[in-house]
């Protein structure tokens, strides 16, 4: 793709990529992820409770929230994790202590899926279509966090900077369709840049916030 916007968001990838500091904690970011890859279940469900628990909130605060609550996330009824979560300030705490004990009830089956699966695009499906709370922005952010690469993390922050840039129009809504045209955009862009999606979408959230979070 050779359009000036397009030119424009590569130049600055670039520009990124060469700053050693920036490349250092995304590197290090990437191998604790992949640290995570064939982890303890209890370990890969605290990671999906963090991605159900960071839709529509803040990502910084539900990571705090998942380490207070600890193993508990396995132990709770739905009646005290929703009083646990209410506690601790989480914006939606019924709808997900529901999630996650739900959730809970499949986790055998993912784990199985996860050690006989290698395609993050079947994987990715199966958590949409079976686990309550996860569409595809948490299912990418979930599989991502356990060490796959090839998925894109499409939240109002990669939108704002992608139509900030004029590379696409904003959505009124994230579709199925809509998800993965914006999701090969971005393949595009990591091509042309040499690196994973899952390290582009490192960089596009330093771009947007001046952070590098999970």
């Amino acid at each position: 793709m050779g359009s000036a916007v397009f030119q424009m968001l590569l130049r600055d990838l670039r520009r990124l990529l060469m700053e050693d500091e920036v490349r250092r904690v995304v590197e290090a970011r990437i191998k604790e992820f992949e640290s995570l890859k064939g982890s303890s279940r209890e370990d890969l469900f605290k990671e999906l409770c963090f991605c159900i628990l960071a839709a529509n909130f803040s990502a910084e605060r539900s990571l705090r929230i998942v380490e207070e609550i600890g193993d508990d996330l396995l132990k709770l009824s739905e009646e005290e994790l929703a009083e646990t979560l209410r506690r601790l300030g989480h914006r939606f705490p019924s709808s997900r202590a529901r999630y996650i004990v739900q959730a809970r009830r499949g986790l055998d089956e993912l784990v199985k899926i996860l050690e006989t699966i290698d395609d993050e695009f079947m994987i990715r499906e199966w958590l949409v279509r079976n686990v309550k709370g996860v569409g595809y922005k948490e299912a990418s952010h979930f599989l991502r966090n356990i060490g796959f690469k090839n998925l894109s993390i499409i939240d109002f922050h990669i939108i704002d900077l992608l139509t900030r840039y004029g590379l696409i129009k904003r959505p009124r809504s994230l579709t199925r369709r809509r998800y993965l045209e914006i999701e090969g955009l971005l393949r595009r862009i990591s091509e042309e840049l040499g690196i994973s999606l899952a390290e582009l979408d490192l960089y596009l959230w330093y771009i947007e916030t001046g952070r590098i979070l999970k």
